[in-house]
């Protein structure tokens, strides 16, 4: 697969997302690279399967890039598809000019993305989810893991929590650390993914009170996420009852590494 996308956090988000389901990412930070990567592959007699591409980027849009790519020469690409954060009138009929496979909105959640490329390639089915790495979730329930997501930016709300939902696991949204702490006094999680810096109560502020309302015995693995990866940050957040820390924009396997360690030490409901 080929990304096209100007934004470097969404190129990352959107490789680690494919990875993660075994695909072979590739990446491109404008049209006129990504229509290099596309006659490079051709030339070498591997075109992509999947071209996806921003609408929206400087220079030449994903339109015209799309235009370049269906009149060059080789065996085509079995799938474009077009992410747009604003759609305009006349996308539609312009995507059907072209044989675009897909348009969705950003931000996607990663159901309607798999979803689009399983359509777009023929699949009869939707592409199964990925194996956990580097060992299974331990679940309380038969529907995944019942998980808090405290964050504060809406984007970083839609696409960890279409990626985890995806994976089965049930996702409830805190949009600062004093709705993260009420919702924990009001229910009982398998894991919190805290971001550090929210308005009102911070991250590590919200930890130290869930910690002080824990009783014996008692114990939610904490998750921090921050986008500012200092120096110190992480043995900050260890020091501060967190159990383990995640880099933002959110690595996948990174991510899943972190849910799988901090969930094998804890006992197993028979």
């Amino acid at each position: 697969m080929l990304i096209v996308d100007d934004n470097a956090t969404n190129r990352r988000i959107l490789s680690d997302l494919l990875r993660a389901h075994g695909m072979l990412p590739q990446t491109a930070e404008s049209a006129a690279t990504g229509l290099r990567a596309v006659q490079s592959a051709r030339r070498a007699g591997c075109a992509f399967d999947v071209v996806l591409v921003d609408c929206h980027m400087p220079g030449e849009d994903g339109f015209s890039l799309v235009e370049q790519i269906r009149s060059s020469e080789g065996i085509p690409e079995k799938a474009l598809l077009i992410l747009t954060s604003s759609a305009q009138r006349g996308d539609a009929a312009r995507c059907r000019k072209l044989g675009i496979s897909a348009y969705l909105s950003k931000p996607a959640s990663s159901a309607q993305l798999f979803d689009a490329i399983a359509l777009a390639l023929g699949a009869q089915s939707q592409l199964p989810a990925p194996p956990v790495h580097p060992a299974p979730l331990r679940s309380t329930s038969e529907s995944g893991l019942h998980i808090l997501l405290a964050d504060d930016n809406v984007v970083n709300q839609k696409v960890a929590r279409g990626l985890l939902e995806r994976l089965g696991h049930i996702v409830v949204v805190a949009n600062n650390g004093r709705e993260a702490v009420a919702a924990h006094a009001k229910e009982s999680f398998d894991v919190i993914l805290m971001d550090l810096q929210m308005p009102e109560i911070d991250g590590l502020e919200a930890t130290a009170i869930i910690r002080r309302r824990e009783r014996p015995g008692e114990h939610v693995p904490i998750i921090a996420l921050t986008a500012a990866a200092m120096e110190g940050d992480r043995r900050r957040c260890l020091d501060g009852g967190m159990d383990g820390y995640v880099s933002k924009p959110i690595s996948v396997p990174e991510l899943l590494s972190e849910l799988a360690r901090v969930r094998i030490a804890l006992p197993v409901p028979v």
